[in-house]
């Protein structure tokens, strides 16, 4: 006589076949690598290392401009008589609000070339930050009666001025240039564009006009009076000698 077994698959301790419970380890291992996964690609997001993290803008600003000053001091060891680096070092201790140190650079660049106009413009720009406005008068003052006999040097010490955004005194040179010399195209183009930075517009068109009318070979000014709504012409080429045509007709 045979007696029947019946024949179940094992079970493991939660009541599920052993098949069922390598399955769910399998699943339960899987979640849990990728939750380790989640926790350190968050913390890495939220607190992300020195090595990644950017450094301020200002503190970038502040190394450039001590690297320039390092670079320009490295010339004046070469060559301490340099003007221009003196103007240099000059602007970037202005920049940072070291007056003393600027304006020793400053007296260093007017020392060894007297007529340098960006180291004029400068100083003067200097004193009025420093709030002695009456002294910077009279230093602009002293410089425009170096230049008043010339319309090109009073001009070049216009264009210092304006760089410093001095315009006040950029403005008085401009018209001491334009006085010595009224029918200078330059000089007139020059004014047309400080005008057009101060968006002046119609004052910039009438020097523009002038300008284009004693040189018409200008197209940056026919530009800019284009720009304007002036509608110019430029004037077509004629023979400057006429000796061959005179041989023809002979």
């Amino acid at each position: 006589m045979f007696t029947r077994v019946a024949i179940f698959p094992l079970r493991n301790a939660v009541g599920y076949p052993a098949e069922c419970g390598a399955g769910i380890s399998r699943m339960w291992a899987y979640a849990l690598l990728l939750l380790c996964f989640s926790a350190l690609f968050l913390l890495g997001g939220c607190a992300p290392s020195e090595q990644t993290q950017r450094p301020k803008p200002d503190k970038v600003v502040r190394v450039s401009t001590e690297e320039k000053k390092e670079k320009l001091l490295k010339q004046l060891e070469r060559k301490f008589e340099n003007p221009d680096v003196h103007f240099e070092l000059g602007q970037l201790y202005q920049a940072d609000g070291m007056w003393t140190q600027a304006e020793y650079h400053y007296n260093n660049a007017l020392s060894f070339d007297p007529v340098h106009r960006g180291a004029q413009a400068a100083m003067v720009k200097l004193l009025l930050a420093s709030g002695n406005k009456t002294k910077a008068n009279l230093t602009a003052d002293i410089y425009m009666n170096q230049v008043s006999a010339s319309a090109e040097k009073s001009l070049t010490l216009a264009l210092a001025f304006q760089q410093q955004e001095l315009d006040e005194y950029a403005l008085a040179c401009y018209q001491q240039a334009l006085r010595l010399a009224p029918n200078s195209a330059k000089i007139n183009r020059q004014i047309g564009y400080y005008y057009l930075s101060k968006n002046d517009d119609v004052r910039a068109k009438g020097f523009f006009v002038r300008s284009f009318q004693l040189n018409p070979n200008q197209p940056d000014v026919a530009g800019e009076l284009g720009r304007l709504g002036v509608v110019v012409k430029r004037p077509s080429r004629t023979e400057k000698s006429t000796k061959k045509l005179d041989k023809i007709v002979e």
